[in-house]
């Protein structure tokens, strides 16, 4: 600012100055009054026109303050503009009253007068805590009487109107006395009248109010929350003084058997708890179980075994860590439970193997114990074996029983039993364990050999070998060593007085069945008798049974033709009128083969002829007749080679020459063909050589006849079924078989044959064996040769 700008304001402001009244006009005014209030007529207190306020500019001008009031420059009113708090006014207490410094101006001429509002005070405030919650920390061990500070309440009014008095919320453990401070304050004092104990109540609330002496009365209200220090006067306390649990055996390692709960009053480390076991625990079960010091959690730490102990005493001290500390002690007994953990168990005592498979019953083979190291139901066993066995249980005492036989028994079907033993206790799961025993059965001679058949038919081939087997008849005996092994035998038996052990033997090991001798089917067609198996038990048993020993034919004999007859290498010469009708008889040929009825069926063939359409040859039954008659262009003499042949493989065979002649011969006619008697003009000269040759034929072939039969009838004189010696006669066959017919049976040939004549006929006989056919040749009517078949044949002795 310039020097003399500076001049000018002083001036001015010592000229205004002197303008200043020195009287001061005083107001006092309630705090809080409403807005647009009147506090006072300025222009008459101050003795002023009312109407030059307005052109003399008078204002007012509030001192270091808001402006709370105005002038009315019309009516020259003061009023109040804003609500007046005294408390904003004046903060402090330094004094009681508190005052609103106001300064009215005027100009022309300028006037400036001082004006005091007194602000009274009213009591528009509460006391105040300068905190809500007071906390105190209280020893338990404190003594009664103490006395403690607490903050006092503050109260914004002044006078009668700030904290007048203090009061305390009931309590049987404190009270509070009120105090007045140098400045003039009030405070209230906090006194202990009765021992705390933080274990029955550790914290105590109060409410402290501050009450002021306005009209109506203030108050404010504080939490005093007293803690109690705890002091280590409590000893650890368990929730029980003695346990009883109850634990399954074979529970796991680690396994929670008891979370102990000890709790001390006292807080801090007076309650900080250590558990232990005391000295009256055993080292075995401190070995068995762990006790955690720092939780009290009791675990399994070794296994548990009902079986090796059942019941486990403990005891334990809770000790705290206060300075002096306490301890507490419970007791613990814990139970072991039984589970089904043991098998049951098996003894055999007694067992008799083997024996005989013919033992009695009710026979005692074993004897067995059972038991079980469980208990309860655990601990109980049933014992059992299969059902299907000949055998059962008898229990004879507590866990003891006796296996004894309940059913037959037999080796050949079943030589040993594994029996299994099977307990099984009652727990739950049940537990089970077996054991298995064999018992053998010793053969006992109880069976006899037995034959896969009852009767065996072997067939032989005739001209066998000596010594050939036949067969194996082998017998089987179920049981065992010496009364398996078998011995074979011929049972004697004659026939033709021939003992069977000369025709055949039988190895005794083995059964094996050979021939001694060579069979012929012409002589011997079959054998029965009897073989025996015999063991060697003691006593032996033994079985028969029964063979029969069929010959079978072979091929062997060549066919013999015994008509018409001739020397040996000799040719038959016949002779026939040239006159023979067609289909005449001119020769017959007849062969024997004393083979079986296949090999001896005979067919008859030309190997030769002078002029195959003159004759013809019946295959059958080696009739030879003419095709046609004679015409003088045919040579008188005819040459015939006949060739008979059997059914064998391969074919056996014999011929015949037949030298035929011609002559030209008259010849009477007869015109009947019925049989006439051959006793005249038998010895023509034409036959007269046939004749001799077939007498001396049948008479050797007779003799022979007669000499076998004797033979034979001799030989089976002890034998009722020697038929062979009966004598034989010529008998038809019941069916009557034109032309020729041929029968047999196994082992022979027996043939019946026709001498022709011109004049008659010849039967020639031969005795054969019981049950034997015959052959039969018969001449057809209308040939000028008589049948002869139907005459009476004579026997022969």
């Amino acid at each position: 600012m310039e020097p003399f700008q500076r001049y000018v304001l002083l001036v001015i402001l010592v000229s205004f100055v002197h303008h200043i009244s020195a009287s001061v006009t005083h107001y006092s005014i309630p705090e809080e009054m409403k807005e647009g209030s009147v506090v006072a007529n300025l222009a008459t207190d101050l003795s002023l026109d009312v109407k030059t306020l307005k052109q003399r500019k008078m204002r007012l001008d509030i001192i270091a303050s808001k402006k709370y009031l105005d002038v009315n420059k019309e009516t020259g009113e003061l009023y109040v503009v804003e609500k007046i708090d005294r408390e904003n006014i004046c903060p402090t207490k330094s004094s009681v009253s508190c005052y609103l410094k106001l300064e009215i101006i005027l100009e022309n001429p300028v006037r400036i007068f001082n004006i005091e509002v007194e602000i009274l005070d009213m009591n528009d405030n509460a006391p105040q805590f300068r905190r809500d919650i007071i906390h105190l920390d209280i020893s338990e061990a404190t003594p009664k009487g103490e006395r403690f500070s607490l903050s006092n309440a503050v109260d914004p009014d002044v006078g009668s109107n700030s904290v007048k008095t203090y009061h305390l919320s009931e309590s049987e453990y404190f009270n509070i006395e009120v105090q007045t401070g140098r400045d003039g304050s009030k405070f209230a004092e906090f006194i202990l009248k009765k021992d705390l104990d933080r274990e029955q109540q550790a914290v105590h609330h109060l409410i402290l109010t501050a009450v002021d002496g306005g009209t109506p009365p203030r108050s404010g209200t504080a939490s005093v929350i007293v803690r109690v220090l705890d002091t280590n006067d409590n000893a650890p306390t368990f929730d029980k003084i003695s346990y009883n649990i109850q634990i399954m055996e074979n529970s796991p390692i680690g396994s929670l058997v008891i979370h102990l709960n000890a709790t001390d009053l006292d807080e801090g480390s007076n309650s900080d708890l250590t558990y232990s076991y005391s000295l009256y625990t055993s080292e075995k079960t401190q070995e068995t179980f762990h006790l955690n010091p720092s939780t009290g959690e009791i675990t399994v730490k070794g296994m548990l075994n009902y079986e090796d102990f059942r019941i486990y005493d403990m005891e334990v001290i809770a000790t705290d860590k206060g300075a002096n500390s306490l301890s507490g002690q419970c007791t613990i007994k814990i139970l072991v439970e039984d589970m089904n953990d043991n098998h049951p168990e098996i003894s055999i005592k007694s067992f008799q193997s083997p024996v005989n498979e013919n033992i009695e019953l009710d026979t005692v083979i074993a004897v067995v114990s059972v038991s079980d190291k469980d208990s309860g139901d655990n601990g109980v066993v049933d014992l059992h074996i299969p059902d299907n066995m000949p055998f059962k249980l008898r229990e004879s005492s507590d866990n003891y029983y006796e296996l004894v036989v309940s059913e037959p028994l037999d080796r050949e079907k079943v030589p040993e039993y594994d029996i299994t033993f099977t307990v099984t206790d009652r727990g739950s799961p049940p537990l089970s364990d077996n054991e298995t025993m064999t018992l053998e059965l010793l053969d006992v001679n109880d069976n006899v050999p037995q034959f896969s058949q009852s009767f065996y038919t072997i067939r032989v081939m005739e001209n066998n070998a000596p010594g050939a087997l036949l067969s194996s008849l082998t017998a089987f005996d179920p049981d065992l060593h010496e009364n398996q092994y078998l011995v074979y035998f011929i049972l004697e038996k004659e026939i033709a007085n021939t003992s069977m052990s000369m025709l055949f033997s039988i190895n005794p090991e083995n059964g094996n069945l050979y021939a001694l001798k060579t069979f012929d089917y012409e002589i011997e067609k079959d054998f029965l008798f009897h073989i025996e198996a015999r063991d060697s038990g003691s006593p032996p048993l033994s079985s028969n049974v029964t063979v029969h020993i069929i010959i079978v034919d072979q091929n062997d004999n060549a066919p013999v033709i015994v008509s018409p007859w001739r020397a040996h290498g000799s040719v038959v010469e016949e002779k026939i009128p040239r006159s023979t009708e067609k289909g005449s008889l001119v020769a017959k040929v007849i062969a024997l083969d004393t083979d079986s009825v296949h090999n001896s069926r005979i067919t008859y063939q030309f190997l030769q002829v002078t002029d195959a359409t003159l004759f013809s040859l019946d295959q059958y039954n080696g009739e030879i007749r003419t095709m046609r008659m004679f015409s003088y262009r045919d040579p008188r003499h005819q040459r015939m080679v006949v060739i008979a042949k059997d059914n064998g493989e391969p074919a056996l065979s014999a011929t015949v020459t037949i030298k035929l002649s011609t002559m030209e011969t008259a010849v009477k006619a007869f015109s009947d063909m019925t049989e006439v008697p051959l006793e005249y003009d038998i010895f023509s000269d034409l036959n007269l050589y046939l004749v001799i040759g077939l007498g001396s034929v049948s008479f050797l072939l007779l003799i022979t006849i007669l000499v076998t039969i004797v033979l034979k009838c001799q030989k089976s004189k002890p034998s009722k079924a020697a038929a062979p010696c009966r004598n034989s006669v010529i008998s038809e066959r019941n069916s009557t078989i034109a032309d020729s017919t041929l029968v047999s049976n196994d082992a022979y040939w027996y043939s019946l044959f026709l001498a022709e004549t011109r004049k008659g006929k010849l039967v020639v006989r031969q005795p054969v064996p019981k049950g034997s056919r015959y052959i039969v040749s018969s001449l057809p009517r209308g040939t000028g040769l008589t049948d002869t078949s139907d005459s009476a044949a004579s026997t022969l002795q």
